[in-house]
């Protein structure tokens, strides 16, 4: 047991490799949290930033074992949370000057860099434990949070966008409280559609309801929260 212990603690072939598969495990983990949400950031984003992170710390492991005995360790990996934060701030989207959206995501992808830092140095219990503590944190929080929420943001793809204007004017009917629509390309590719983006407020136990209504209306190819 001290054999096994003493391999994955050192610099070695095998706790290297065991230090990245760890990453790619409790990356993927967060993600798919994220990604179950919707969210842009997903398992394939979280995988790569801690995949990242790790082989960041693991080189400057790997420069001062073999190349330069007196380099700081810490030096290359330090420069993963600065520059994480970039990669964080373009998740972070303000709508009309009043609703800010991805803050969490921004959070996690920067966490899961830490995560992956803490794997490349070998730091397993530190990584592990918070990794449950941000899946827990996703997860059980934001339905605490969700079940008082009653702002609901929502994309419609509108299959044909010369009907933007009445569509629009039979959702306001339906639903006065749908404000500030945003029009952007269609993710799905669609040709000719159209995408609205809506801020609505609705109840949390009618939200689902609302989105199957948006979605059987005629010039609606479907109806998703953001």
């Amino acid at each position: 047991m001290d054999s096994i212990i003493q391999t994955i603690t050192e610099f070695n072939d095998i706790s290297v490799a065991l230090r990245l598969v760890l990453a790619l495990v409790m990356g993927g983990l967060i993600g798919v949290e994220r990604g179950m949400h919707g969210r842009a950031a997903g398992m394939r984003t979280h995988v790569l930033v801690c995949l990242g992170a790790c082989m960041t710390a693991l080189v400057g492991a790997y420069v001062s074992k073999t190349i330069n005995p007196d380099e700081d360790v810490t030096r290359i990996a330090a420069q993963v949370i600065s520059g994480i934060g970039f990669l964080g701030a373009g998740t972070i989207l303000i709508r009309n000057q009043a609703i800010i959206t991805g803050l969490t995501t921004a959070a996690g992808v920067w966490c899961t860099a830490t995560i992956g830092i803490a794997l490349g140095y070998g730091f397993y219990l530190g990584a592990l434990i918070t990794t449950i503590i941000t899946i827990v944190t996703a997860t059980l929080l934001t339905r605490l949070e969700s079940d008082k929420k009653k702002q609901m943001r929502v994309y419609l793809e509108l299959k044909d966008a010369n009907l933007l204007t009445p569509t629009m004017d039979a959702i306001q009917q339906l639903y006065p409280s749908a404000k500030h629509p945003d029009i952007s390309a269609p993710k799905s590719g669609v040709i000719n559609a159209v995408g609205v983006s809506l801020d609505m407020n609705i109840a949390k136990a009618e939200q689902e309801n609302c989105l199957k209504t948006l979605s059987d209306m005629d010039n609606v190819l479907f109806a998703i929260e953001e």
